[in-house]
Formats: structure tokens, C-alpha cells, sequence
């Protein structure tokens, strides 16, 4: 246990924020600070074959110990942290023999973590837990995954008893902001199918994820004196509330669960003359998503029929791109990966939560790259924001899950 904590804590306290309005790979050089501590400890435990490439994707292997043929699996996880909440200068706390009560995370700022406002705490009573200190997210998205999968391998290593076959592990930059898969080799990686560490609450099993898409809408306005605006001024930051009064009031992450999709609005700037609106749009249908695509754009066209003989042209202009789609089409063809994880999870004592996942994975991409990756826990909760915690339990877990699974799958 305690190793895994060590582990972890020197890895989310290096900052690796990526950054969307970058156009570099990484988009953040703080993330080559990390990057280039993973591959030193890839080579000092005795992984082979480590290469981290110019755009900070690191690829290792632990070659088989077996005598017959066995698949090439792999172990994913990214090393970027949300540019949703700060992760610089991450504190993180340790919690023992968790009491079940509040846990107070920053006293000066009055900023407490109760079991009464998110009751997944209740779950791990008397366990070890590792929060923030209120002012940063913790990063368990996805360094506890990170940590699971070196901690696996340097105990395959150092145990040479449990047989598998070649097992590929694969480091990724920019997974928050949708990039992480973009420029992953899956011919160089060489696996038949991978797993992507990278779930939530311990017993998470995923091979369903959102289709996915962001648009940005921006309006443009004309600014005149307020005194003589009658019937002149037009202000772009009411068009763009005009915008969003026009998308479905109860289709928003926090009135949805499950398979329902949604529009998140999550960036709006502006002034009387320009506005910028982003959402994200996230459906597991693909019908659905194709529709609340096309919505964005109707709606965009009806400001523009209404406002362009006084603008003078267009006054809104949406653009729309696709991020990345459900794995499940990709997976399901192979659903024995899926299945060995489930029996890996369940010769451990953990039971399987298999459900959609309501977000995305680099497994999503990857599996329309051609390599078929779901996504297992990491066991970490509240993702991108101050009440971020894990219990250091659900990690040794996770790191079970991968052991077993190598060992179930060089079973004859």
C-alpha cells in the first residue's frame, strides 16, 4: 500500500494541465516533466522496448514468460490533467482508517468532502483514502491508472512465477481535451486489444462510451451609444442567451444519467460586439447525436433569418466537430476481452459494474483505430475538481485486475 501511495502522490504532484487552445502535441511542455520520469522508471524496473516519441507518447513492453502462443494485450492510461480546475501545486492528503464522517480538506476556505453531498464515501469506511487540499483537483483522472499499471508490471517482474504473455504499455499526452489517441501508433503498440485504466469507483467495466462532438458559436452584435441604441444596437451577449434558451432545458449533465445525452455549455465570453459560446455534445445513440448536432445548427439558422436583413449578413455562426464516437461497434465483435476482464474482476472478489460510460476514454478512439480497448476503474471519484479523491484500496484493486487479467489471458 504504501508503495502505490508513493507512487502516486510523486506523480500527481508534477503539474501536466493540457491546454485546448494549443496547437502542439503536447499542448503543454510541463507535461514532459512527467513523461520523462515514467520512462526512467519503465527502464530502472526492467521494461524493454521503452520509447517515449516527439510528441511525449511513451510505449514499453514486459515480453512473454510463457512457451505457447499467447495475444498481445496492452494497458492504457494518460498522463494530462483537465484544464477544467487548476492542477498545479496539488497537496494531497491522506486519510487513514476513514471514519465515515466529513473530511475536512481546507479549514481556512471552509471547504469540507461529506459523505452527505457525495455518499460514494460511505463505501470506503475504514479504508485509506488521498484527497486534495481544496484549492486543485487531486489528478487520480488518470494518474491512479498511471500508477496501477507500473505497479502491475514491476510485480510481474519481480514475480516471475505468474505466467503471461506479452504484455505492451502505452503512456498518452492531451487525453482531456480529446487528443490523446490522435497521433497513438496502434501498428507500433502491436497489441491484439488493450484496456484503457482510466474508470471510476472500484468494479467499473466499460465498453460503451458517448459519441461526442463541440461546437463553438459565435455572434457578432454592433454597439451603439445606449442612449440612441433604439432600433440600431444589437447586443451579441443577448443573441447568445437567446442561443442557449433555445436547447432543451432538462438535457444538461446534471439532470441526466445513464444512456441520456446532453448539452453542456461550458465557456461563454463576450461583449456588446462579439460572444463566444462552447458546449459539448454527448449522446450514446448515434441517431441522437446526429439530431442534437443538426439542432445546434437550426437554432444558429433561426437567429441568423431573424437578425441578418439589420445586421447586414449572417450574425451567428456555428461550427461543429466530432471528437470521438461509442467504442461498443468496435468491441462488441470481440467480446471476449470484455469478458476477461469481467472474469478477472470477479476470481478477485470485485463485483463488475458494467454500464455506459458517461464521458469518453482514449479506448474510444483507439478502438476505431483498429485496437479494441475498454475501459476498467481506476478507482478515483469526483474527477476534475477540488472534492477529487481515491481510496488507495480501489487502486491496489485495479492493480489486481491487471495481474489476473495477464494471467488469464496466457491460460491455454
Amino acid at each position: 500500500m504504501q508503495d502505490i501511495i508513493n507512487r502516486f502522490v510523486s506523480y500527481v504532484t508534477i503539474d501536466t494541465e493540457s491546454d485546448p487552445n494549443s496547437n502542439t502535441t503536447p499542448s503543454t511542455a510541463k507535461q514532459w516533466d512527467l513523461a520523462n520520469k515514467l520512462v526512467e522508471e519503465l527502464k530502472a524496473m526492467g521494461m524493454q522496448d521503452v520509447t517515449i516519441d516527439e510528441n511525449a507518447y511513451i510505449m514499453a513492453t514486459l515480453p512473454s514468460n510463457v512457451d505457447h502462443e499467447v495475444p498481445t494485450i496492452g494497458f492504457v492510461a494518460h498522463f494530462d490533467t483537465t484544464p477544467d480546475f487548476t492542477g498545479a501545486n496539488v497537496k494531497p492528503q491522506i486519510v487513514e482508517n476513514y471514519d465515515g464522517g466529513d473530511i475536512i480538506l481546507n479549514a481556512e476556505q471552509n471547504i469540507v468532502l461529506s459523505p452527505s453531498y457525495f455518499e460514494d464515501l460511505l463505501q470506503y469506511k475504514g479504508q485509506t483514502i488521498i484527497t486534495t487540499d481544496g484549492t486543485t483537483l487531486l489528478g487520480a483522472d488518470d494518474k491512479a491508472g498511471i500508477t496501477e499499471i507500473m505497479t502491475a508490471m514491476e510485480y510481474l517482474i519481480n514475480h516471475p512465477e505468474i505466467k503471461h504473455g506479452k504484455i505492451r504499455v502505452g503512456f498518452t499526452p492531451d487525453e482531456e481535451i480529446g487528443r490523446g489517441a490522435h497521433k497513438f501508433d496502434v501498428e507500433k503498440f502491436g497489441a491484439e486489444w488493450a484496456y484503457t485504466m482510466d474508470g471510476s469507483q472500484i468494479g467499473e467495466l466499460e465498453y460503451e462510451n458517448f459519441n461526442a462532438a463541440g461546437a463553438k458559436i459565435t455572434f457578432q452584435g454592433k454597439s451603439v451609444h445606449p442612449g440612441y441604441a433604439k432600433g440600431k444596437m444589437i447586443n451579441s451577449m443577448l443573441l447568445a442567451n437567446q442561443f442557449i434558451s433555445e436547447l432543451p432545458a432538462n438535457e444538461v449533465p446534471e439532470r441526466t444519467t445513464g444512456y441520456e445525452g446532453f448539452f453542456h455549455l461550458h465557456d461563454i465570453h463576450g461583449s456588446i460586439e462579439e460572444t463566444i459560446v462552447e458546449l459539448i455534445i454527448r449522446d450514446h445513440d448515434r441517431d441522437h447525436f446526429e439530431a442534437r448536432k443538426e439542432l445546434i445548427h437550426t437554432i444558429a439558422a433561426k437567429i441568423n433569418a431573424a437578425y441578418e436583413k439589420q445586421f447586414g449578413g449572417p450574425i451567428c455562426e456555428a461550427v461543429v466537430k466530432d471528437q470521438y464516437f461509442n467504442m461498443r461497434e468496435k468491441v462488441e465483435p470481440v467480446f471476449h476481452i470484455v469478458e476477461i476482464a469481467e472474469k478477472a474482476m470477479k476470481e478477485l472478489g470485485i463485483v463488475p459494474i458494467i454500464k455506459p460510460i458517461r464521458g469518453g476514454t482514449d479506448g474510444a478512439q483507439l478502438s476505431f483505430k483498429g485496437l479494441p480497448c475498454p475501459n476498467i476503474f481506476a478507482g478515483g471519484h469526483n474527477f476534475h475538481g477540488k472534492y477529487e479523491y481515491v481510496p488507495v484500496e480501489s487502486m491496489q484493486k485495479a492493480t489486481d485486475v491487471i495481474i489476473k487479467i495477464a494471467e488469464l489471458t496466457a491460460q491455454k
